[in-house]
């Protein structure tokens, strides 16, 4: 992304990839792939530098607008966001908040693990076939598994809190080949 300066002022913002006349000169969209940045900058078109300093995971905040800032003496155009705010994690006023969201995505989760292997119960309750006591056990900790998470996801005391459950980190000791999870965890697996 460029910027034009024009008296210390940012003018447009041109896409880079049509020419664009500055004054009384038409310039070529090459300016934008083969001139230097000292070159470019001389006749008054900027890179923007974007800033993401205070920009947050979208999925838990809403950010705002980038505002654009041209330093003369730095010789930069910046692009920054102003300071998030937080979804809101609790249901109101008819609206579900973040917590009932991600309860819903691992309820979601829990059936589509079970699904694959639902004809199981419902032959043994057709038919008395008895179900593989192996299957039974795996599908009573997936619907454990699914409750714990939920009631992690419940305790999260705020936004951070709930993003930090699904942050995959290093749990490996030092020393020990790289093994990463998450506080939520995951399903478990059928063997």
């Amino acid at each position: 992304m460029f910027a034009v300066i024009t008296d210390g002022s940012i003018t447009s913002f041109p896409k880079g990839n049509k020419g664009i006349k500055i004054g009384d000169n038409q310039y070529p969209a090459a300016i934008y792939t083969l001139w230097t940045e000292a070159e470019r900058n001389a006749i008054g078109i900027y890179t923007v530098v974007i800033n993401n300093t205070n920009k947050k995971d979208d999925e838990y905040y809403t950010n705002t607008n980038q505002t654009y800032a041209y330093d003369a003496d730095a010789g930069t155009v910046t692009a920054s966001y102003g300071t998030a705010t937080a979804i809101a994690i609790a249901d109101a006023n008819g609206i579900e908040g973040l917590k009932t969201k991600h309860k819903r995505i691992i309820d979601n989760q829990c059936a589509g693990e079970l699904a694959p292997s639902d004809w199981r119960v419902i032959r043994e309750q057709e038919t008395g076939d008895a179900m593989d006591s192996d299957w039974k056990t795996w599908r009573t900790n997936v619907r454990k598994k699914c409750n714990a998470m939920q009631t992690l996801i419940t305790n999260a005391a705020n936004v951070d809190a709930l993003a930090t459950l699904y942050a995959y980190v290093n749990t490996a000791d030092e020393g020990d080949p790289e093994v990463y999870a998450r506080p939520l965890g995951e399903f478990p697996e059928k063997e």
